[in-house]
């Protein structure tokens, strides 16, 4: 196979643009709202004249928003879209490693170690434990995996330690990132491979309502989140994917691809890893595509981003923050 080169480095316009559009929205809608205060409480002599601000000057970042968006979309978008024609490199060998997050999963992790062993796609199980404090480790090993412990606290730190260990075999071309939890199946392996000839790396994303077991951790917030940031992820690569998911663990990925791109990823990311990973394959200029994956309630209590909304909320602004910054507040 040969790897992508790296993309040709582009001021994410519509990135910015679309980001100033929401400022310049939420700008005038904050003066549109101070009726309320200034009529109720009686507060017109001094809200009158912040309410009018605001409303006049939200159309700045609108309009620069605007403008930044179109120029990327009409003048720029040729330019950043890859030139190469699509791909297809037949998958020859479709065993794959699978390697499994997990932390305090002791309920868990061993019927999703089963369910995995069980799938005739797949050679071996890797599970690294987050130095969980329960049976997680044990129960993993006596499921039949190879167990790992990561002592450094940490989602990204795990998962990278699940990239790294699982990309030392070589009899399998393929890696599966997933998680211990059972929110994910293994036939949907089947589907990621599928998948697989066009890219290096296949995503799955749970946003398929009729894949998405109604109940789940994912609340309506979460659910729309996900998709927003993937979109701003999606506009700040603009012509390189379509992405509807950055939360999801649940991920294919080629081992020749993954293993130079583990020297670029950085494990202290914490529960925003998965969008640093989106973030720096689409920057290496890796192919990626998403796949439509099965979506079920988990067994035991959430650990990570989906405690609740507020959690969400601010695993997602760190995420944005992140793209933003390219990730250099963990260099």
């Amino acid at each position: 196979m040969k790897n992508s080169t790296r993309q040709n480095s582009h001021t994410p316009f519509l990135l910015y643009g679309v980001l100033l559009l929401i400022l310049g929205f939420a700008t005038y809608l904050l003066g549109v709202l101070l009726v309320f205060p200034r009529y109720l409480l009686g507060l017109r002599h001094l809200l009158d004249p912040v309410s009018a601000w605001l409303v006049w000057y939200s159309g700045v970042p609108i309009m620069l928003g605007l403008a930044f968006a179109l120029f990327d979309l009409l003048f720029l978008f040729g330019d950043k879209k890859p030139k190469a024609p699509v791909r297809f490199e037949p998958v020859r060998h479709r065993r794959v490693t699978v390697a499994l997050t997990a932390y305090n999963d002791e309920d868990s992790i061993g019927p999703a170690v089963r369910d995995f062993l069980e799938n005739p796609l797949v050679e071996r199980v890797i599970v690294v434990s987050n130095n969980s404090s329960d049976r997680t480790f044990d129960h993993a090993r006596d499921a039949g995996a190879i167990t790992f412990n990561e002592m450094a606290p940490g989602y990204g730190r795990c998962v990278f330690r699940c990239l790294s260990e699982a990309a030392k075999f070589d009899d399998t071309d393929f890696v599966v990132l997933c998680e211990g939890d059972s929110t994910f199946r293994a036939y949907d392996i089947e589907k990621l491979l599928a998948y697989a000839p066009h890219a290096d790396i296949v995503n799955g994303t749970r946003t398929v309502e009729p894949l998405r077991q109604y109940i789940t951790q994912l609340s309506t917030f979460m659910y729309y989140g996900n998709i927003f940031v993937g979109k701003l992820l999606e506009a700040k690569h603009l012509g390189r994917g379509t992405i509807t998911d950055v939360g999801t663990t649940y991920k294919l990925c080629r081992r020749e691809s993954l293993i130079p791109l583990l020297g670029k990823l950085k494990p202290a990311v914490n529960l925003e890893f998965n969008a640093h990973f989106l973030d720096t394959a689409l920057g290496d200029g890796l192919v990626l595509l998403e796949c439509p994956i099965t979506f079920h309630p988990r067994v035991g209590v959430s650990k990570g981003g989906n405690i609740n909304n507020w959690r969400g909320f601010t695993v997602g602004m760190r995420m944005i923050l992140g793209m933003l910054r390219n990730w250099k507040r963990y260099a």
